[in-house]
């Protein structure tokens, strides 16, 4: 059996394919299995930020199904930067180029994209449905029933927050580079994320600089993961909250440019009939193939794998290299 090794933006995975197993690995497995070789010490490849499980479509309307194991052991309703690496093994597969694909929330339409750099491949990625109701993400005790550029004195008193569900949910903060390099983003985001009266789900909490006319830093803390390289529905959701809470600088239907500590992504955000949803247009690269036996999957057994490395890497890092340096942050576990 065959998995391999991903990332959009830096944002790692492994994928796995259940449709090529003679047993499916049952809910718990894939527990076990993620959990393990997604850690960093004593996983594989410096481990990893989730597993990508590709499987059957339940509807008629979507080429696969995708679901999110983050290295914690929960389930993701979406993730973008993951997407992005499930469409373009599912396009190599079935030799098409825009297809849905069955995410826990919503069927959403991919296609392939421009090549970002030579060898370093792109695909674009529908982001929705889009929800601002308190209900939705949920949030309680902010005194409103939606939150779009609001002042809440009780997680930092000198920040605005915008929250959105992308349908995972996101609290957003446009903030200074100095704020964006402190530790406030960290303090928050393991606050909202362990029992707090404000998110009992927990959320995604990102910072985001403005850098320009549609072009924005960001970065964020993740449920369930903690810091990564890059979050794309984060990375989306904040280009959404952009567009309408700084107007003048970001725009509905033109291009975002997106950086991250990872590289960077394009954005374009949409509203049709009163219903918002984005684009996400990013690298999709496959870093290793792994080959290990279905029998050592079910019992997440990782001492008998065989690792090839591809070139893919290297391309990416040369296309990284040639992009502007924003900032000197670095990723914290």
């Amino acid at each position: 059996m065959q998995i391999d090794k991903v990332h959009g933006s830096e944002n790692h995975f492994f994928l796995l394919d259940q449709t090529q197993l003679q047993t499916k690995l049952t809910d718990q497995e894939l527990i076990n299995f993620a959990t393990k070789i997604t850690n960093p010490q004593t996983g594989l490849l410096q481990g990893a930020d989730g597993v990508l499980v590709i499987d059957e479509p339940t509807h008629e309307t979507a080429l696969a199904q995708m679901r999110v194991i983050n290295a914690d052991g929960s389930e993701a309703s979406m993730c973008g930067n993951g997407l992005r690496t499930v469409s373009r093994y599912l396009s190599k597969k079935f030799q098409v180029d825009q297809f849905k694909v069955q995410t826990l929330n919503a069927d959403l339409k991919v296609s392939k994209a421009k090549d970002f750099a030579p060898n370093v491949p792109a695909f674009s990625v529908e982001i929705s449905p889009v929800s601002f109701d308190a209900e939705k993400l949920p949030f309680h005790n902010a005194n409103h029933q939606q939150l779009v550029d609001e002042p809440w004195p009780e997680l930092l008193p000198e920040l605005k927050f915008t929250a959105l569900a992308v349908p995972n949910p996101h609290l957003i903060s446009f903030v200074s580079a100095e704020e964006l390099a402190s530790d406030d983003l960290g303090t928050l985001g393991k606050r909202l994320n362990e029992p707090n009266p404000y998110f009992p789900d927990g959320v995604n909490v990102s910072f985001a600089e403005i850098l320009g006319q549609n072009k924005l830093f960001v970065r964020t803390f993740e449920r369930g993961v903690g810091f990564t390289n890059a979050c794309g529905t984060g990375m989306s959701a904040t280009s959404l909250a952009f567009a309408l809470t700084h107007p003048d600088e970001g725009q509905f239907d033109q291009e975002i440019t997106v950086y991250n500590l990872g590289g960077l992504v394009k954005t374009n955000v949409h509203k049709r009939n009163g219903i918002y949803d984005i684009d996400l247009i990013g690298n999709a690269t496959v870093t290793h193939h792994l080959e290990i036996s279905e029998a050592d999957l079910h019992a997440a057994k990782l001492t008998d794998v065989q690792i090839n490395k591809t070139d893919e890497e290297t391309s990416y890092q040369k296309f990284v290299t040639q992009l502007p340096k924003i900032n000197n942050i670095s990723v914290k576990s």
